[in-house]
């Protein structure tokens, strides 16, 4: 007998996880579909304000948990040559965390499934929708599942990243606002004391940001466009590039290089669905709206979607027929606010206006971003 539930989630990441965690606390039979394989997520800071998301998700008492570094505070060379700082001794929430991404992951996971979800470290494809729901396979997941099983279910959670794989397979459109790239590297544990700050420093063609990671390691990362040639990553032009800069050399000045020294290249670029809910599904997280990283709410934003995504469906299955739309309108009061202070933040920055990167951010007529269908090679792809 085939499996049935009544939402598949497809997608292990913070934003799936979350979604599983709504509807599992409202009593849904979810399964959530983690895909084996794939590149392991680097570290990230994660704000303090997760701490009130967490408790609402009822994952607080175990994520973020032990095995994390805290981030005491925010650095920035931005604007001016002048370092500032904002020192989470300021944040009524307390200090933020230098997140151990797989760790943090898996947690999540952990809680949805102590909250009642069916978690498998499987490929979920929808393979067909009928009036009473979808079929999907299932790749992978343990031996029990077998090659290519199949599952139903009466709704879809699309929480695939910036793949968007449900949604754009169903009517979805991709759309982009800018080529964002970012190159990055982990370098080895320095002798000392752990600095554990966050620091971004803007230069002429970017910018860069660099926290620390776990067992004393620091992550590195160079933002740029995807056209520019600074996004090429030849290790050579990343060690040049890095010279040029300030308290990032400085920081990374007594750390060892990994042998090859060749950056990892990720898209960054700043992307949003065209609608976030479709005939049977539902897009939560990245799939939804992906943000530029400098906005530092990339996982905060995952929480909230995925939550508020696990609560919509579960409302619009118990027959609330404004629920997807009132989701719909919350992604869209998010989308909103990110333009509006991602417009003030490059705004800060003057220093090189000639620059393609800086005048791409300082347009002089209406502001194009999130307007026009994805373009794989722009997104760096």
């Amino acid at each position: 007998m085939t499996p049935s539930y009544d939402v598949v989630v497809v997608g292990g990441g913070p934003a799936g996880a979350a979604a599983a965690l709504a509807l599992a606390g409202r009593g849904r039979a979810v399964l959530l579909a983690d895909a084996p394989g794939g590149p392991p997520a680097v570290g990230e800071a994660l704000p303090a304000a997760a701490r009130t998301l967490l408790r609402d998700l009822g994952a607080a008492a175990t994520v973020p948990g032990d095995g994390h570094l805290p981030c005491y505070a925010n650095r920035s060379v931005w604007g001016s040559a002048v370092p500032a700082s904002l020192d989470g001794i300021r944040d009524p929430h307390g200090p933020g965390w230098h997140l151990d991404r797989p760790l943090f992951d898996r947690r999540l996971r952990e809680a949805a499934a102590a909250a009642g979800a069916e978690v498998r470290a499987a490929t979920a494809r929808p393979a067909g929708r009928r009036a009473d729901g979808w079929t999907l396979t299932l790749h992978g997941g343990g031996p029990a599942a077998g090659p290519g099983a199949g599952v139903r279910c009466r709704w879809i959670v699309d929480a695939t990243g910036r793949r968007a794989a449900v949604a754009t397979t169903h009517g979805a459109r991709r759309l982009v606002g800018d080529r964002l790239v970012g190159l990055h590297l982990v370098l080895g544990a320095a002798p000392g004391p752990v600095d554990s700050t966050t620091l971004v420093e803007a230069v002429p063609d970017g910018w860069w940001y660099s926290a620390p990671l776990p067992a004393g390691r620091l992550l590195l990362v160079t933002f740029t466009d995807a056209d520019l040639p600074a996004a090429r990553t030849d290790p050579r032009l990343l060690r040049h590039r890095l010279a040029a800069t300030g308290p990032t050399a400085a920081r990374a000045g007594a750390r060892p290089f990994p042998p090859s020294a060749a950056p990892a290249r990720a898209a960054a670029h700043t992307a949003r669905l065209d609608r976030v809910h479709g005939d049977g599904w539902t897009a939560a997280g990245d799939a939804a709206a992906a943000f530029d990283p400098l906005s530092s709410q990339g996982i905060l934003t995952a929480l909230y979607t995925g939550r508020a995504a696990g609560l919509a469906v579960d409302a619009h299955l118990a027959g609330d027929p404004r629920a997807l739309d009132r989701y719909a309108a919350a992604v869209a009061d998010v989308v909103t606010a990110y333009r509006r202070n991602h417009a003030t933040y490059y705004g800060l920055e003057r220093r090189w206006p000639g620059r393609p990167f800086w005048r791409r951010r300082h347009p002089t007529g209406p502001d194009a971003a999130l307007s026009r269908p994805a373009d794989p090679a722009a997104a760096g792809r």
